[in-house]
């Protein structure tokens, strides 16, 4: 079984800085891209940054230049800096990561998220 656990978020003023790390666990081969995903209410969950096994990176125009994605392959980990927060980032934060198992099944898993809420 694999598990993606979340950490790091919470209550920061705007212009403020929080780092999300999400740490895999289990029985893990292999992981391949893995995400960060948020869900504001009354909104639909979006992509905002996304880091292949590689190390190369994607961002959603609403966080670029703000938010930097970055891994650590050795420790199964993937990290959020979220710099000059703005209250419309208030979300629940979701990693998600391509892993292929041990068994060799490439599933698509996700953590059970993390609140972040900006206060103006």
């Amino acid at each position: 079984q694999v598990q993606l656990v979340e950490s790091g978020g919470g209550l920061v003023q705007a212009g403020g800085s929080l780092r999300l790390s999400c740490a895999a666990s289990g029985t893990i081969f292999r992981i391949n891209a893995m995400g960060w995903y948020r869900q504001a209410p009354g909104n639909e969950r979006e992509l905002i940054a996304r880091i292949t096994s590689g190390g190369s990176t994607n961002y959603a125009d609403s966080v670029k230049g703000r938010f930097t994605i970055s891994r650590d392959n050795a420790k199964n980990t993937v990290h959020l800096q979220m710099n000059s927060l703005k209250p419309e980032d208030t979300a629940i934060y979701s990693c998600n990561a391509d892993i292929l198992t041990t068994s060799f099944r490439l599933t698509n898993y996700w953590g059970q998220g993390t609140q972040v809420t900006v206060s103006s």
